[in-house]
């Protein structure tokens, strides 16, 4: 089964669908089948892959109100990766999905038919705490927090911590954080190294060691259509983003479930070669 990632805080200009957008383009790169879900109504990970939102007749709003299931919804791309896009009239779902049995659900349903499909699936989460975004919460497993480094941000992160809590104890039990990412990184400054400190205090290890610049290419590349990595492969951002996905693929490298198992047989096996044998 594929994992299933939210890229959310509701703080807008982080650089949350940047960065949900580059990078699954580039976890697509290294190989993996990947598949990035637009629940913003923005839509701008639909455009940053190239697609239209006046040419989706089926997204992610029709998948979370019922009138489509995910595989018919799927839009392939140029850049390895596939698009639940979003269209015009996901920014009404919120009103409609009140009424709605499991409203709070409704979109860990509809992927639950193609996630085995996928390595991963990235959910672009809305700058917001609506419930698409709540959908968002509970369809995934973890939650990648990206953070851009000014005092701000840090009053954002605590009301969405807040809110993870409140999804794991009543919805989404299994609800992990996956890391924090900066975005927009400039470590000349005193207040970028101040920030990232108080992060690094309260998240640990789950900071990711890559960082992101804030770059013209980056910003520029949405308006082309393209993922960074295919509108400038061997630029600054291309570049970090791509480490970026390197160090995700490697915190998601599966490990031996039962290590303890392993060594019991080998110590059986090393026991009955000691034990003599009966004519």
């Amino acid at each position: 089964m594929g994992k299933i990632v939210a890229v959310a805080n509701q703080k807008g200009g982080v650089g949350k669908t940047t960065t949900a957008v580059n990078l699954s383009a580039c976890v697509a790169a290294l190989g993996k089948k990947v598949l990035i879900v637009d629940l913003d109504p923005q839509g701008n990970s639909t455009t940053g892959y190239g697609i239209s939102k006046r040419s989706v007749e089926m997204g992610t709003y029709e998948v979370l109100i019922g009138e489509a299931p995910a595989r018919d919804a799927i839009r392939k791309t140029n850049f390895r990766t596939d698009v639940l896009p979003s269209n015009t009239r996901l920014a009404g779902a919120g009103l409609e999905l009140i009424d709605l049995p499991g409203r709070e659900s409704r979109l860990r349903k509809g992927l639950a038919p193609i996630q085995q499909d996928y390595d991963y699936i990235f959910i672009d989460c809305p700058p917001s705490l609506d419930l698409l975004t709540l959908n968002g919460l509970c369809a995934c497993d973890s939650v990648l927090i990206p953070i851009q480094c000014e005092y701000y941000a840090l009053e954002g992160l605590s009301e969405l911590i807040s809110t993870l809590k409140t999804v794991r104890r009543k919805y989404n039990s299994y609800l992990d954080i996956e890391g924090v990412v900066f975005t927009m990184y400039a470590g000349r400054y005193n207040l970028t190294l101040q920030v990232v400190e108080q992060v690094q205090k309260y998240f640990g290890d789950k900071v990711y060691q890559t960082t992101i610049p804030r770059t013209i290419r980056i910003s520029e590349a949405p308006s082309y259509g393209q993922p960074i990595n295919y509108y400038e492969p061997k630029g600054k951002g291309s570049e970090a983003y791509m480490d970026l996905a390197i160090e995700f693929v490697k915190r998601n490298r599966p490990r031996d479930p039962q290590p303890h198992r392993r060594r019991s047989r080998t110590a059986k096996t090393e026991a009955s070669a000691k034990t003599p044998q009966k004519a």
